[in-house]
């Protein structure tokens, strides 16, 4: 009988120590992993591209977590006749950015509404937005013309262009990629170039596939 219970006893010692074993070595895996993916991320970089009234304009390689000011600042600062009064230099930086640092005369000739017919000027309650639709460091829109769900998969050209912060150029992506792979789901957007996360945030309420 004695013998019979030390047997369970060193049965159920046995199995204690080998759950703790178990623990230790997937706590172990868990921490190198995260790790591992801390590493990964804060070696990931993204492309800007920054033009206009900055002294050193170009293609820039930044980290993920970078700001507009970042990139700013990496290329040179802004030249003597920089106006930022309608960008957002908090923004955070997305792979493919595209930055345009206007100058003060050009600022004065979009605030008198003498614009190149060329561009297509966004307007919201604030009036004065952006003289430039793929401008991505310029203020986001307070309001969306768009009245009910934008089908992403069969929306026109001009549809698309109702959604905030998509204009003539991401509209084209859009229906470029959808000619090749349908939308399955309204996140599938983020996989066309030059839209990501926060672009994301702001049309996922109003687009449906």
């Amino acid at each position: 009988m004695q013998k019979k219970l030390i047997n369970i006893f060193s049965f159920i010692t046995l199995f204690i120590l080998f759950g703790i074993s178990i623990y230790c070595i997937f706590d172990s895996s868990t921490a190198k992993a995260d790790e591992v993916e801390n590493i990964q991320r804060e070696k990931k970089t993204v492309y800007v591209d920054i033009k206009g009234a900055i002294n050193n304009p170009g293609v820039y390689e930044v980290d993920y977590d970078s700001r507009i000011i970042d990139v700013i600042n990496l290329a040179g600062d802004l030249t003597e006749e920089a106006d930022t009064s309608i960008l957002n230099l908090s923004k955070k930086v997305e792979d493919e950015m595209y930055i345009i640092i206007y100058t003060k005369d050009e600022m004065k000739e979009y605030k008198e509404q003498n614009i190149p017919s060329k561009t297509i000027v966004k307007e919201t309650e604030k009036k004065i937005v952006c003289p430039d639709e793929d401008n991505d460091a310029c203020l986001a829109d307070s309001t969306s013309n768009v009245t009910g769900k934008i089908n992403i998969n069969t929306a026109t050209k001009e549809e698309l262009e109702l959604l905030p912060n998509i204009g003539e150029a991401k509209a084209n992506k859009i229906i470029e990629y959808r000619e090749n792979n349908k939308f399955e789901t309204i996140e599938d957007i983020k996989n066309v170039s030059g839209i990501g996360d926060s672009l994301y945030e702001k049309i996922k309420d109003i687009i449906e596939v």
